[in-house]
């Protein structure tokens, strides 16, 4: 049987670790606790958070013990990874408001029962710190020389980095030094983009402490072409069903490029590697039966089988030209607008369909827009009530967006 570590290096979602062969021995050996961080900048996970739970969840499945450690303190600051500019400020009660919404959507992922996974936040030991105790204790161990090395902070001298965030890797250092101290804690897994706060959070236990801990960065989500994946027209993909529905969910993976839908079966679905090796032989048409059953098996794992089902459903049934799906995300416009005429160009913007007005008129004139269909011809185009049928009608934006808009 393979132990996790063959298990996710062989889905590719390992990208770097600091001591392979002894991480290779401890995961085969021991039952051990490890934790990933999460600061609770918005109040809903999105698709970035999703691919640590996979890996969190592979972990579990071995039987070892996740810590999820959420950020009510880390997030007061602000981490400047990735960050061109410093993060805007959030409040206390904002930030606890959406470390209750991540507790919430990350039950569904994660067994939190018997203690086979614990919940903590670094509020708890960050939020009351004395400075000066703290400077004494931790700073003492950081060399502004050897931070300045990381590529996080060398990116972001010549457009300035404040103090503050400057301060951001050593309170993620002193979390696994904290949690090591109080729960065992001997690993810390993260986003390839957290690599060198991970490295500063080991080598502070080992000043402090002399013990070994170690780390692993897991895969960013992106294309084959190396863009960052989980970004829609609405913005990020987000796991609550209220900011980006299950059907638009549903569809997001379902249009992903025929290159990628492969890698993503491995990456992001417990499908056996021994099933994605067969899908692994299917050409043309075959593709679109691969990236269905990813679409499904995401979808299903955030939103249940249900709104899966249900997603499935009005996707194959808009491909087939059964446009009134009841299951088809839709968008009410008030009667007095339809009655009075509005451009269809407006209406795409008004619909979420387009970012800009400039975006919808190419859209058109590229013949990428049809109602009920029929393609919309001129961007003169004027949507009036006389279209509808039983007060709806469908706009199809390109081969795969399909939203019906309803007269109210």
């Amino acid at each position: 049987m393979k132990n996790v570590y063959e298990t996710l290096k062989e889905r590719g979602l390992i990208a770097q670790m600091t001591h392979e062969e002894e991480i290779k021995k401890l995961l085969d050996n021991e039952k051990i606790t490890f934790y990933i961080g999460f600061d609770p900048t918005a109040d809903s996970l999105h698709i970035g958070h999703f691919m640590q739970l996979i890996v969190m969840k592979h972990m579990q499945n071995a039987g070892h013990r996740p810590i999820i450690l959420l950020g009510g303190g880390t997030t007061m600051v602000g981490d400047p990874t990735g960050k061109a500019d410093m993060r805007p400020m959030i409040s206390q009660e904002t930030i606890q408001h959406n470390a209750d919404r991540f507790k919430e959507q990350m039950s569904k992922f994660i067994d939190f029962s018997d203690g086979k996974a614990l919940m903590v936040n670094n509020a708890d030991w960050l939020l009351n710190q004395n400075y000066i105790e703290f400077l004494r204790e931790i700073g003492v161990h950081f060399t502004v020389n050897r931070m300045l090395t990381f590529e996080c902070f060398k990116s972001r001298m010549e457009r300035g980095l404040s103090f503050l965030e400057f301060n951001y890797m050593l309170m993620q250092s002193y979390d696994f030094y904290k949690l090591n101290k109080e729960y065992g804690c001997v690993m810390e897994f993260g986003g390839d983009d957290q690599w060198a706060n991970i490295i500063g959070g080991i080598e502070l236990i080992r000043r402090k402490s002399g013990k070994d801990v170690y780390g692993m960065t897991f895969t960013l989500l992106t294309t084959s072409e190396g863009k960052k994946m989980g970004k829609t027209e609405k913005g990020a993909l987000w796991l609550d069903p209220e900011k980006v529905t299950p059907y638009e969910f549903y569809q997001y993976w379902r249009n992903v490029d025929d290159k990628d839908v492969i890698r993503l079966l491995k990456l992001v679905t417990f499908i056996p590697m021994e099933q994605i090796a067969e899908y692994e032989k299917w050409e043309g048409q075959q593709l679109n039966t691969a990236k269905e059953i990813l679409a499904f098996e995401v979808t299903k794992m955030v939103h249940g089988e249900e709104e899966a089902k249900k997603a499935q459903e009005a996707a194959r049934s808009a491909f087939g030209g059964g446009a009134n799906d009841a299951n088809m995300p839709s968008f009410e416009v008030e009667k007095s607008v339809i009655d009075a005429g509005v451009n269809i160009v407006d209406l795409m913007v008004l619909a979420g369909l387009a970012p800009s007005k400039g975006e919808a008129r190419r859209l058109v004139q590229q013949g990428g827009v049809a109602i009920d269909g029929e393609k919309v011809a001129d961007i003169a185009c004027t949507v009036t009530s006389d279209i509808f049928k039983d007060g709806q009608i469908v706009i199809k934006k390109g081969k795969k967006v399909f939203l019906r808009i309803v007269s109210k």
